[in-house]
């Protein structure tokens, strides 16, 4: 399993930027995709999920009518769309996939840095 993000950068308070999480190594559209984030001296946090078909998403109430997760089957790949971006918003993106059968585990791509500063 290989989860490779992109898309990351620095931009001001209020501006956008569309994360990209590109996976291999597994039936991507059988798995619901998730994620995260980590910022400095912080725990990390589900940021939005979304069910393998794509019908589900759910968000944190910090990011909810703010931040958009999507995702393309067909190219693997999944999406996060941040919108009226906020410095608190500032950490470490991570993509994240539980993967296997009756037995779980989780796998993490090497993460993607968001900076929101003027």
């Amino acid at each position: 399993v290989q989860l490779v993000e992109s898309g990351g950068g620095l931009v001001q308070p209020g501006g956008s930027l569309r994360l990209s999480c590109a996976a291999s190594g597994f039936t991507f559209g059988n798995y619901a995709m998730s994620w995260y984030r980590q910022a400095p001296g912080k725990g990390r946090e589900l940021v939005a999920s979304i069910t393998s078909a794509g019908a589900g998403t759910n968000y944190a109430d910090s990011v909810k009518g703010r931040f958009t997760i999507s995702r393309d089957n067909a190219k693997n790949t999944a999406f996060l769309q941040m919108n009226s971006l906020k410095p608190g918003d500032t950490a470490v993106y991570y993509c994240h996939v539980k993967v296997g059968g009756f037995i779980l585990y989780n796998y993490w791509g090497q993460g993607t840095q968001v900076t929101v500063s003027s």
